[in-house]
C-alpha cells in the first residue's frame, strides 16, 4: 500500500505562483508514474501533468503547459508541481496519484485546494 499527502494549496491571487507537493509513504514496487489531477466544482477530475520516477516520462494538458512544471525527489519521494502565472480557470481541488507503468491510477492523495482569485 502507499499514502499519498498532499500540501501547498491556498489562496492566490491571478499571475502568482503556488508549489504543491506529494509526499507518497508505503511500499508497492510496481509505481511507476506519478501524476497530478485537478477538480473543479461541479466538473470531472481531468489529468493536469505526469512523471515517471526516471524522469524520462513527462506529460501535461495542453491548458498549463509553459506555465506549470512537474518534478520529483527520489530521495524524498516527492512529487511536487509548481504553479506560475495562475489563472482563476485554475481553481480547482489538485489531487497525487500513483499507478503502474499500464495500470490505473491505483492510489489517491487527499486533494488540497487552489483557489486563484481575479
Amino acid at each position: 500500500q502507499v499514502q499519498l499527502v498532499e500540501s501547498g494549496g491556498g489562496l492566490v491571487q491571478a499571475g502568482g505562483s503556488l508549489r504543491l507537493s506529494c509526499v507518497a509513504s508505503g511500499r508497492d514496487s510496481s509505481i511507476y508514474v506519478m501524476g497530478w489531477f485537478r477538480q473543479a466544482s461541479g466538473k470531472e477530475r481531468d489529468i493536469v501533468a505526469a512523471i515517471n520516477w526516471g524522469g524520462g516520462y513527462i506529460q501535461y494538458v495542453d491548458s498549463v503547459k509553459g506555465r506549470f512544471t512537474i518534478s520529483r525527489d527520489n530521495a524524498k519521494n516527492t512529487v511536487y508541481l509548481q504553479m506560475n502565472s495562475l489563472e482563476p480557470e485554475d481553481t480547482a481541488v489538485y489531487y497525487c496519484a500513483a499507478r503502474g507503468r499500464a495500470s490505473d491510477w491505483r492510489y489517491w492523495g487527499q486533494g488540497t485546494q487552489v483557489t486563484v482569485s481575479s
